[in-house]
């Protein structure tokens, strides 16, 4: 079975019961090339002004998304000692030092605030890490994630972790993860909501409830939110190319979330080079715009019921990733 991220392990490690979990995205080869781009205003991150391309290092050795808010981060102290374990890093005089950019969101209310991924949860995702790893729904990052969050924790619906990749053209694939934890609703291409706030008579349409509040100088009451993206791509791919199609991807979540990038949104999209195959840019940006909208709306129609917060259940089931 083809890997749905080329030249990627993926890892999971979740606590249902206290609803939160991680991820890990290791390189096959050990390293690959990553940019970043951050559209939200509320992000927690780790490693990620090593990923600017004026930034000396060239390569990461892992990516790791996140629950637990800031907390969370301490996860990827238990990546850095697997590939450390492994002899995985970027070499110095003395030590190889693994680098290991990290991204989080914010699930401490759904299930326990007291547990949240911590080195030993980093470290188990890495040693669960396979090559066609295809979970989706309430797993990993995912596993705490909600979405509509703008009426408070009665009002939202569960999130969670989508994939959607292309088939190979001239050699080059692409996918896509997405762990959707956003304030706004998720949405059709046409708007329709598939996922978001609820209020007393259904959706009560997350745009529509800020679009009402421009008069007030605070946001909606809400708590830190956060979708996180990691976009692979086996195309050849400099660092400076890499944060232009993080940056680009992020028209994807434009795309399936309503309203995005708010003030409690932590959004950031991570874009990594695996392989060697020429590729035209502008033709990555398309793919990635198009595979991180699937994503996203994977994420939610994969995700199960976890502590009440209910799922759409699979009501669109689709027979394989989409690729759009």
């Amino acid at each position: 079975m083809a890997p749905p991220l080329p030249g990627i392990r993926v890892g999971h490690w979740q606590d249902s019961a206290a609803g939160t979990g991680c991820t890990v995205l290791l390189p096959i080869a050990g390293e690959m090339r990553a940019g970043v781009h951050v559209g939200g205003g509320a992000p927690g991150t780790r490693e990620t002004d090593l990923l600017a391309p004026e930034a000396t290092v060239q390569a990461v050795n892992a990516l790791l998304l996140t629950g637990g808010s800031a907390f969370g981060l301490d996860a990827a102290t238990g990546v850095v000692r697997y590939l450390r374990e492994q002899g995985i890093g970027f070499p110095t005089p003395v030590a190889r030092v693994p680098i290991v950019p990290a991204a989080v969101l914010f699930d401490l209310d759904l299930g326990s605030a007291e547990v949240f991924p911590d080195a030993a949860a980093g470290y188990a995702a890495c040693l669960a890490a396979v090559e066609a790893e295809q979970r989706e729904g309430t797993v990993g990052a995912g596993c705490g994630a909600s979405v509509g969050r703008l009426l408070g924790p009665a009002g939202t619906m569960k999130g969670g972790l989508g994939l959607a990749t292309s088939e190979p053209i001239d050699g080059v694939t692409m996918g896509v993860l997405a762990v959707v934890n956003a304030a706004g609703d998720v949405v059709e291409r046409d708007g329709t909501i598939i996922a978001g706030t609820r209020g007393a008579d259904g959706f009560a349409d997350s745009t529509a409830l800020v679009r009402r509040a421009v008069g007030r100088v605070a946001p909606p009451p809400s708590p830190t939110n956060t979708t996180l993206v990691a976009v692979v791509t086996n195309a050849r791919l400099d660092k400076v190319a890499l944060s232009r199609l993080a940056r680009q991807a992020h028209d994807g979540l434009a795309l399936a979330i309503s309203p995005v990038h708010t003030s409690v949104d932590g959004d950031c999209v991570f874009a990594l080079s695996t392989g060697d195959v020429p590729a035209n840019p502008d033709a990555l940006a398309v793919l990635a715009v198009e595979l991180t909208a699937a994503a996203i709306r994977r994420a939610v129609r994969q995700a199960t019921t976890l502590h009440s917060v209910p799922a759409v259940h699979g009501a669109i089931q689709e027979s394989s990733f989409e690729s759009t």
